[in-house]
């Protein structure tokens, strides 16, 4: 028997609550790990509404028909982030124990964070902090309350507006990802950086969030009132967004590596010496694989993209590599002597996703999921 979205939704939210209980005795026996881990699961959820919200202004922009099936969950996903907000705030407990910019000894002991304390302190961090939410979640209901006013009238005047955001908001949400990973990643090693890094994040992002919707679409879609614009074509479209999001994906990854080792300069290169040591090595090798390789040669063929089976299963190991990856990220630069994972993080990831889960479906359950009134609608879903 098939799950429905509140069966799902009910379930999500035991396990959310479940899970964030059981990461306060997390946080009651070791902060350190407690606070690392709930950053990882934070930012992994957030990379997927915030890659929502990037398709979903790419779909505005374009009109892509690949855009019409899915625009509802982008909008559930985008729905999410104020409060994804208030999950953030626990972080806000734990700088101490996840920057060195926060603990007075370190600044004192380090010449470069001393140079770097005008920018890097508690209270610019808050503020940069509540002012990108504050820009997320204002573009999220902008174009959420214009989507609804497109639903019930025929003027073009909602959809002329969803355009005007959506072209400067494509560049607004890289920027903002630039100034909030720089602070809530960049900034765990006291000396590097990246000029390619924040990109890096917003299509790893995407790729994530086009994974997840990819998944929710196939389980979703054929036993909705999505089916009457549901098609091979649609998953052959979205197939090959996918593909083109691995590409650029690991271009990024690429050329961020070759800059960094090619100009042989001590402190670029740490960050990546810290994430191939030891068992890190094996992470970054299955992200070659399963991030990139894999899925990339798989995609190639149109035969795959037109199986909704096929395509999902590789969403799947996207979704899940891409995990690994923010891992990955955040974690070396505090566990610097070989891989570590802690069982809170696991847990974090669940108590995190499963309150995430249950407010998209919560939000996924409020409107219809086919679009109408949208004047470009009926020449893009032909009937």
């Amino acid at each position: 028997m098939k799950m429905s979205i509140v069966d799902a939704r009910r379930i999500a939210l035991v396990v959310g609550i479940a899970s964030l209980i059981a990461c306060a005795i997390g946080w009651a026996i070791d902060r350190r790990e407690f606070f690392v881990s709930y950053l990882f699961a934070f930012l992994f959820w957030l990379g997927i509404a915030l890659g929502c919200s990037g398709f979903l202004m790419i779909h505005h922009l374009t009109a892509g028909r690949w855009g019409y099936p899915i625009r509802r969950f982008l909008e559930a996903a985008i729905s999410t982030l104020p409060f994804l907000a208030g999950l953030f705030v626990p972080i806000l407990f734990g700088l101490a124990q996840l920057y060195p910019w926060a603990t007075l000894a370190h600044v004192s002991a380090d010449k470069v964070l001393q140079h770097k304390h005008v920018y890097e302190n508690t209270p610019l961090f808050v503020i940069r902090t509540a002012v990108n939410f504050a820009i997320w979640i204002l573009m999220a209901r902008l174009l959420i309350k214009w989507s609804a006013e497109q639903d019930t009238t025929a003027s073009v005047e909602p959809t002329r507006k969803l355009r005007k955001l959506s072209g400067p908001g494509l560049v607004i949400y890289p920027m903002t990802v630039t100034f909030a990973f720089v602070d809530w990643v960049m900034s765990m090693e006291a000396d590097w950086y990246s000029t390619v890094f924040a990109l890096l994040v917003c299509i790893g992002q995407m790729l994530s969030a086009l994974a997840f919707i990819i998944i929710l679409l196939t389980w979703l879609g054929p036993g909705s009132s999505l089916r009457e614009i549901l098609g091979k074509e649609t998953f052959h479209h979205l197939g090959n967004l996918l593909l083109t999001f691995t590409m650029l994906w690991a271009y990024l990854a690429y050329a961020q590596l070759i800059i960094i080792w090619s100009g042989d300069l001590p402190h670029e290169i740490s960050w990546y010496l810290h994430r191939i040591a030891d068992g890190w090595k094996m992470i970054a090798f299955g992200l070659l694989i399963f991030h990139f390789f894999g899925p990339f040669f798989l995609l190639l063929f149109r035969q795959t993209k037109l199986r909704p089976q096929a395509l999902v299963a590789i969403a799947a190991v996207i979704f899940i590599a891409h995990i690994a990856d923010v891992w990955w990220e955040v974690a070396p630069s505090l566990y610097q002597n070989g891989f570590y994972v802690t069982w809170i993080a696991p847990v974090a990831w669940l108590g995190i996703g499963g309150i995430w889960l249950a407010i998209f479906f919560w939000r996924l359950e409020a409107r219809q999921l086919v679009p109408i009134n949208d004047p470009r609608f009926v020449i893009a879903v032909p009937a």
